[in-house]
């Protein structure tokens, strides 16, 4: 066999093997994750979510009134919202939502706005000295939902709590979905996320390899306190870097896929590239894991190569899209010259069963996905899912674009971030329904001083949390 015709059938295995994986995800997918039958928790959880709120007086309002509403008696929810400088209505928003359950953290200048990671490390330490002295951290479960961020009413009671029946679960991710999704750019994410990262996520609770989220993360508030004062970090994906050291010191996180947390998209095309070159460059800055990961005998060998695809993955993506420019250049000059290059080029009658398979190549698997969504969700109409699996090849190219920034930023040691912004919310939104098929119920330098507002009902009491004088998680210490 030639040399040509070992890159053909080379070449074409990796143009088939896309969709028959994709395929074989989409089916993973549609196979609900279940809780453990092992109950050996006694019970009595109680919950804190967290949100994390800078310049968010567009959709405060709603989510604190949802995650209010996720509160049963049997799973108690308090609700801290972490103020972290916002100098929009964010405060004026926030003290309309008035319910006994409330607590309010005001981060100021110069401890404010240091990122994600800090804002929420501030509400654990406030979290912690609360359980502490109320002798509840072994039973206390934290969670995150963004400021943009809300599930139905039994997120918690129907979904998180039964995975927390078993005691050797330390955290669980949500599954994620989309609101604003009116535009096929706003349904692409969805697809994306509802879709395809619910598929990999269902996958990865099979292998012992969940990833946390931005929004929908709930752990153990014992299994934090094993990163003293800061669990969370300063890198760009401070979400995802807690799951790999969560995995890292054996914990174990499951994957609730039938309930969902709700966020809005990102409808402009030049805010996504933003967004995933943040995440991008997060997924590099996470590589320094590779070694812990790779000597820990908590971890699956099957784990380990889901953790190295996406760690390294953004890597590999440069040299990839280089590639297939290459590739692409080649197969212009050949056609435009009608030169096989060696048999790198289908020529003659062979032409068209090539742009036949390329062009399978491109479009099956956002046609797939895009299937996949009405017929899993049933919550769009069968052509716009359609058009958004055509589009699919263009998202991915953002990403592509996206990467290439990331990777920019990250060799520049640029590590800055920007916030993304919310578009106001408006009846017609999209509202969480229930899908046809699943029963899934819709719907990142803390200082030494920090102001804590705590709501009571009718009435606003202003307290002081002093890490310096009172203890280093930053307890109460006296009323104003």
């Amino acid at each position: 066999m030639t040399g040509p015709e070992v890159l053909t059938l080379v070449t074409l295995g990796l143009l088939l093997s896309w969709p028959l994986v994709c395929l074989s995800m989409a089916v993973i997918g549609a196979i609900p994750t279940r809780p453990s039958r092992l109950h050996g928790d006694p019970g009595g959880r109680n919950y804190w979510i967290m949100v994390p709120a800078l310049n968010e007086a567009e959709v405060v309002q709603r989510t604190l009134t949802a995650a209010l509403a996720l509160h049963t008696a049997e799973t108690p929810v308090r609700v801290l919202v972490i103020d972290d400088g916002s100098d929009d209505d964010t405060a004026l928003r926030i003290r309309e939502v008035r319910h006994s359950r409330l607590h309010v953290l005001t981060r100021r200048h110069p401890d404010a706005r240091q990122g994600k990671g800090p804002a929420l490390n501030a509400g654990y330490r406030w979290i912690l000295a609360w359980a502490e002295e109320h002798g509840v951290v072994g039973s206390t479960i934290v969670g995150v939902i963004d400021g943009d961020g809300r599930g139905t009413r039994d997120l918690i009671s129907n979904g998180v709590d039964r995975f927390f029946a078993d005691p050797r679960v330390g955290g669980v991710q949500c599954r994620v979905r989309i609101t604003n999704r009116q535009s096929l750019l706003g349904l692409l994410q969805d697809i994306e996320f509802a879709c395809i990262a619910h598929a990999a996520q269902r996958f990865r609770d099979l292998v012992d390899a969940v990833g946390l989220g931005g929004n929908g993360q709930f752990v153990r508030l014992r299994d934090l306190v094993r990163f003293g004062d800061t669990p969370w970090s300063t890198c760009l994906v401070e979400d995802l870097e807690l799951g790999l050291r969560l995995h890292i010191a054996g914990v174990r996180i499951r994957y609730a896929s039938t309930v969902a947390v709700h966020q809005q998209s990102i409808v402009h095309p030049g805010p996504l590239v933003r967004q995933r070159a943040r995440w991008a460059q997060g997924n590099m800055q996470c590589a320094r894991y590779l070694t812990d990961l790779t000597r820990s005998r908590r971890i699956r060998s099957i784990g380990l190569a889901d953790y190295l695809s996406y760690l390294i993955g953004p890597w590999l993506t440069i040299p990839m899209s280089l590639a297939v420019l290459a590739a692409a250049t080649v197969v212009a000059i050949g056609l435009a010259t009608d030169n096989p290059m060696g048999g790198l080029v289908a020529a003659g009658a062979h032409v068209a069963d090539a742009i036949i398979l390329w062009l399978t190549m491109i479009f099956l698997p956002g046609l797939l996905w895009g299937t996949w969504h009405w017929w899993q969700l049933g919550d769009e109409s069968l052509p716009r899912c359609l058009a958004a699996g055509l589009c699919y090849p263009l998202f991915l190219t953002l990403g592509i674009i996206a990467t290439w920034r990331g990777l920019a930023r990250h060799l520049t040691g640029r590590h800055s971030w920007a916030k993304t912004r919310r578009t106001a919310e408006h009846t017609s939104d999209r509202t969480p329904c229930r899908p046809r098929r699943e029963g899934l119920s819709q719907a990142r330098r803390f200082g030494p001083t920090g102001r804590v507002e705590v709501q009571r009902g009718e009435h606003l009491r202003v307290m002081t949390a002093d890490v310096a004088s009172s203890s280093k998680h930053g307890r109460p210490t006296r009323e104003l």
